[in-house]
């Protein structure tokens, strides 16, 4: 009977180490994000992943790791909804994960910033009916139009895929004066994404786009004061 109490006290401590030591890295995970992504909207909050945590550690590497953030700059884009996966991260300098994904969504309001800026013309992008939609003036015209969003080599752009000028539908090539050439090949630019990661696909959702981006063997930076 004592053996089987020791047991179970020896069972309980492995168990409770085992969550602080789940814990520590969750906090040291959260701290990394702060401190080296711009402008993090709330606290991240991350899950290490896999019971038992312990023998993670003691081999070097996690299996997966997951966190989410509210919002933060990425790419010098305010962005929205941050949901990081890496998979095989080492628990020892230099931190390194097998592979990394990154999905984020680029509201509205930053989508209609860089085509009003890439376009010189005072336009307004919203979504509706699962489009992204274009609407404003051209040469006292009200032009209108849906653009489609999509990933080349690593850039986001932005492509006007059907027009109407006062109400008739026409070729973005016949629309006048310069209108054509600065309606097309707008780009959104997201630059200086961290270490690793490119850009890979972009799809339109209810308050923007959803754009992803992944990488393998990339750096992972880490918080000031690690466990």
């Amino acid at each position: 009977m004592v053996g089987f109490t020791l047991l179970v006290v020896v069972l309980i401590g492995l168990v409770v180490a085992d969550v602080v030591a789940a814990e520590r890295t969750r906090q040291t995970v959260s701290d990394a994000i702060v401190e080296n992504v711009d402008d993090v909207v709330g606290t991240p909050v991350v899950d290490v992943g896999g019971f038992p945590f312990l023998p993670q550690l003691a081999t070097g590497e996690l299996d997966r790791l997951d966190a989410t953030v509210d919002g933060a700059t990425l790419g010098g884009i305010a962005m929205t909804d941050l949901a990081i996966t890496a998979r095989g991260i080492s628990t020892s300098t230099p931190y390194r994960a097998d592979e990394v994904v990154v999905h984020a969504t680029i509201p509205t309001a930053s989508l209609q910033e860089a085509v009003v800026e890439r376009s010189s013309l005072e336009l307004a992008v919203e979504v509706a009916d699962d489009a992204l939609r274009l609407s404003g003036q051209v040469l006292g015209l009200d032009l209108a139009g849906e653009l489609t969003p999509r990933v080349e080599e690593g850039h986001l752009f932005v492509d006007v895929q059907s027009v109407s000028v006062g109400g008739v539908r026409v070729d973005v090539d016949a629309l006048p004066g310069d209108a054509a050439s600065r309606l097309q090949d707008l780009e959104v630019p997201i630059e200086d994404l961290p270490e690793g990661l490119v850009l890979t696909d972009a799809v339109v959702q209810s308050d923007g786009v959803r754009v992803t981006a992944s990488g393998t063997d990339v750096p992972v930076p880490a918080a000031t004061a690690t466990p």
